[in-house]
């Protein structure tokens, strides 16, 4: 029993100090992961790793691992964010691998990348032929930017002389029956609105509500849970 409570209280302590140490140092350790921070992610698991399947591992010593580990991370992103000349070998660099419509196919080889890889990559952004395309960026997490060729590209408001509107956020009232009530208060709306706007659609209790948001000048945007028989 105590083995299996050691165990709890180790995974507890290693997801908050992971968790603390991904506060610490940002978003892009998983939004946009550069082979440096795929490196730490797997270093920093392997820590809690041990503390859990390793019974000559300490707690103290994961986290102080852990935290030794962080700090240099931290460091690391400081350095980058100072330093630009270090960027390019501990981040990496964009490589263009179609330039002018043309494959740089010296850029595919060094970033170890197949053509088929690149065309699934490039239907993932919408483009099902490289006829369309006339740049595609391989960016440092991996992902492809592609800017199409002119008569491929999606028209926008200005191109089409439209009259500017403005643009609102939909706000999130309703997730899984639950009222988001802070969104509500922040907003300047109240709960009588909200039961008046889900009655004009035939909808008398949050509990059957899947998913509800609201722009302003528009009727909120509600849809019921769909129950199967």
């Amino acid at each position: 029993m105590h083995h299996y409570l050691s165990i709890a209280i180790e995974l507890i302590a290693g997801l908050v100090i992971l968790f603390i140490i991904l506060k610490i140092l940002g978003k892009t350790q998983f939004s946009q992961i550069t082979p440096f921070d795929f490196i730490s992610a797997l270093i920093l698991g392997e820590l809690v790793g041990n503390a859990v399947y390793d019974n000559g591992t300490h707690l103290g010593d994961v986290l102080f691992a852990a935290s030794v580990w962080g700090a240099i991370i931290y460091v690391v992103e400081v350095v980058t964010q100072k330093f630009k000349n270090t960027r390019k070998f501990l981040e990496g660099e964009p490589s263009i691998v179609i330039n002018k419509g043309k494959i740089n196919y010296n850029s595919l080889k060094k970033n170890n990348m197949d053509m088929n890889q690149l065309q699934s990559l490039i239907r993932q952004q919408g483009y099902f032929s490289i006829q369309e395309v006339e740049y595609v960026i391989l960016e440092t997490n991996g992902m492809l930017s592609v800017l199409p060729k002119f008569k491929y590209d999606t028209p926008k408001a200005g191109d089409l002389n439209l009259p500017s509107k403005p643009v609102n956020l939909p706000i999130t009232l309703i997730l899984e029956g639950e009222v988001i009530y802070n969104n509500l208060k922040e907003y300047g709306l109240n709960d009588q609105w909200l039961k008046e706007q889900l009655a004009a659609q035939n909808i008398n209790d949050y509990k059957s509500v899947l998913f509800a948001e609201w722009q302003p000048n528009q009727p909120v945007y509600a849809l019921k849970y769909e129950h199967k028989a």
